[in-house]
């Protein structure tokens, strides 16, 4: 078990030193900000047989059984694919867990992320075990969208806010986990990521320069009228759908900006700068509000994991796009 980020050491001490602990723990945060970690580092604790103050002593039959996986008072609940939502059909087995006897004679520990990812079915499901657990039971509630969960879940947990890191934490964190990167790569990590530097990591392990080149020099070729948006549809198929969301979200966003201001400074990363200056002076803000409104609509709908045609959307998008210059 890694040592807790020094962002996280506070509340650390403050959790995993408690004598008495509630019966559920709803930790949210940005994403990447090592809030699963987080919680990762709290059920190793709560389940071991011979803590070491507020560590885990990573040597009992606890700690063994749950770093091979197999520890029977342990259950993990997440989507069983990437991007799907939790079934009610997952929570029913979480909730025959629950109801069991804790077999090693301790606690049992629950932990759920993304608790978003959660249908309304499956989230229902959950309130009475979160209500009253049986015996000795801790759970554990990862979100990274706590605005999308439902106010009986949220009430039934102790909420505990997990700390950003300073911009120096982040810097430094990502330094020491890519040293062979450059400044600036590092730099346009985190701006990718809004400074969560866990969540830059995982960008920079997907390819999401590589992404980022692709996708800005789909647009500028889409407005020159070199490609069209069904083209790019076809082309942008790696990267994530909620990717291409953010980045026309925060450049309808930067534009608005800029028409207020004339501020050369908020133009937003290099790449794109250009194009931003270019859709403000060309485009009118009522129809700049209209297509940020529509990217905001259609972004829920890829958090709400709606089943959509990726290709039509993004081909929508791009129409939409096309739209602000011409003021149509």
């Amino acid at each position: 078990m890694t040592d807790a980020y020094p962002w996280q050491q506070t509340l650390w001490e403050q959790l995993a030193g408690r004598a008495q602990h509630a019966h559920a723990y709803l930790l949210h945060g940005p994403k990447g900000i090592g809030k699963r970690d987080l919680a990762e580092r709290l059920m190793a604790r709560l389940l071991c047989q011979r803590p070491n103050g507020t560590l885990a002593c990573g040597q009992c039959k606890s700690c063994h059984l749950l770093k091979a996986g197999s520890h029977p008072d342990n259950f993990m609940l997440e989507p069983e694919e990437l991007d799907k939502p939790i079934k009610v059909d997952q929570v029913r087995e979480l909730v025959a867990f629950v109801a069991q006897t804790a077999q090693l004679g301790g606690r049992k520990v629950v932990m759920i992320e993304p608790v978003e990812s959660m249908n309304v079915n499956a989230s229902n499901a959950l309130l009475k075990s979160l209500e009253e657990p049986s015996g000795d039971t801790v759970l554990l509630l990862v979100t990274h969208q706590p605005s999308r969960l439902l106010p009986t879940i949220k009430s039934r947990c102790q909420q505990v806010t997990c700390p950003l890191p300073t911009k120096a934490q982040s810097h430094a964190w990502l330094a020491s986990a890519l040293p062979e990167t450059d400044q600036a790569r590092r730099d346009d990590l985190l701006t990718l990521s809004a400074g969560s530097p866990l969540l830059a990591l995982s960008l920079h392990q997907q390819g999401v320069h590589e992404q980022r080149a692709l996708v800005t020099e789909g647009v500028k070729k889409l407005l020159k009228q070199q490609q069209s948006p069904s083209q790019l549809a076809d082309a942008w198929t790696a990267v994530p759908l909620l990717i291409v969301f953010d980045w026309f979200f925060d450049w309808a966003q930067l534009i608005l900006r800029y028409q207020l201001t004339e501020d050369d400074d908020e133009l937003g990363m290099a790449d794109m700068r250009k194009v931003v200056q270019y859709l403000a002076q060309k485009s009118r803000p009522a129809k700049v509000l209209e297509v940020q409104a529509w990217i905001l609509e259609q972004r829920q709908k890829v958090l709400g994991k709606a089943n959509l045609n990726r290709a039509l959307l993004i081909e929508s998008l791009l129409a939409h796009w096309l739209q602000l210059p011409t003021g149509r």
